[in-house]
């Protein structure tokens, strides 16, 4: 990865962004998760608006004073779209939240008409969330799964749907890399 003027901007809005969060079921900054994303992004592609969308994947999902004319304005519409594109809406309606199946069914099937970009920014995501699993179950065991909304079960049948979906629209290794961390979390179930 060449570090670009944008995808500095991109490593800083992301830091800024999430600088108050932590990842679930682990004690570190969930900085480490964009991060982690665009690292992974960078042995598949040098597209510098997918790596910065990969740093900036869950700013418009977990910032909520963060909006796409945001995004929009500080990195293009390109980027925006791709983030746009694996965002998870968390409201049915206005007034009613979306349960975790209903955002997750939502996003497959966003997913079946996405661009190869976010399709790219999914799969990197997904990979790091999965090793994020296996490393939580071999270090906390059984008690890992206790702070998510969705059983380990459900988030398994989640991830599947997700490479199914990948492996039948997107030519890249990365899809492999996908079955293989999957493959590893299901060694731990």
């Amino acid at each position: 990865m060449i570090l670009t003027p944008k995808i500095q901007k991109a490593i800083n809005e992301a830091a800024a962004l999430h600088s108050k969060q932590v990842r679930k079921g682990v004690a570190v900054p969930y900085i480490v998760h964009p991060f982690s994303v665009a690292v992974i992004l960078s042995n598949y592609t040098d597209d510098e608006d997918v790596i910065a969308a990969g740093l900036l994947h869950d700013t418009l999902e977990d910032v909520p004073e963060y909006k796409y004319e945001d995004l929009e304005k500080g990195f293009g519409a390109r980027v925006a779209e791709i983030v746009k594109g694996v965002t998870e809406e968390k409201y049915i309606s206005e007034n009613k939240k979306a349960t975790w199946h209903e955002r997750k069914l939502e996003y497959l099937e966003n997913l079946k008409h996405d661009s190869k970009e976010a399709m790219l920014v999914c799969a990197a995501d997904k990979i790091h969330n999965l090793n994020s699993m296996a490393d939580g179950v071999e270090a906390m065991g059984d008690k890992y799964w206790e702070v998510f909304n969705a059983s380990s079960g459900d988030k398994l049948w989640f991830y599947e749907e997700v490479f199914k979906i990948l492996q039948e629209r997107l030519d890249s290794p990365i899809v492999k890399e996908l079955e293989l961390s999957i493959g590893k979390v299901k060694k731990i179930l």
